[in-house]
């Protein structure tokens, strides 16, 4: 069962650091603009995507999940469907705490992994959308 408004708003008020899996260096995809809000709110964001050389909104790009050397307290997933479980899994050998799956994106197989392991998941939601109509956006905290 997926976690309502109220559990939702506390997870948002907690977390410090969003693993962006797929973040993208390009400025016009969704995943950048999101990581970019979510900066900006401020949450520390951790790039991953094995595509990424360089630094992308001013932090080091990891391969996977499991390379990241920080807590991770959301793992924000903009891959497909198909690509989910492992990244499940991944979520779970990196002790993250939340799986968020973007809006358009659903993976039962995934999400049983997650929750098998205790993490909270929400699935076909975008992380910046539900902060706005959950939190507003914020000064920086």
């Amino acid at each position: 069962m997926e976690p309502d408004d109220e559990s939702l708003r506390e997870l948002l008020r907690r977390a410090r650091t969003i693993a962006v899996v797929g973040l993208s260096a390009d400025p016009t995809r969704a995943s950048f603009r999101v990581a970019a809000y979510l900066q900006r709110q401020g949450y520390r964001i951790i790039p991953v995507n094995p595509a990424l050389t360089e630094p992308v909104l001013g932090e080091t790009p990891y391969a996977r999940l499991t390379d990241v050397p920080l807590p991770i307290d959301i793992v924000d997933v903009f891959r497909r469907p198909e690509q989910v479980p492992p990244i499940a899994a991944d979520a779970v050998a990196a002790h993250a705490g939340t799986l968020w799956l973007q809006l358009g994106i659903r993976s039962d197989a995934g999400a049983a992994i997650a929750q098998a392991a205790g993490l909270t998941v929400v699935m076909d939601r975008c992380l910046m959308v539900d902060h706005q109509a959950l939190l507003g956006a914020t000064a920086p905290m």
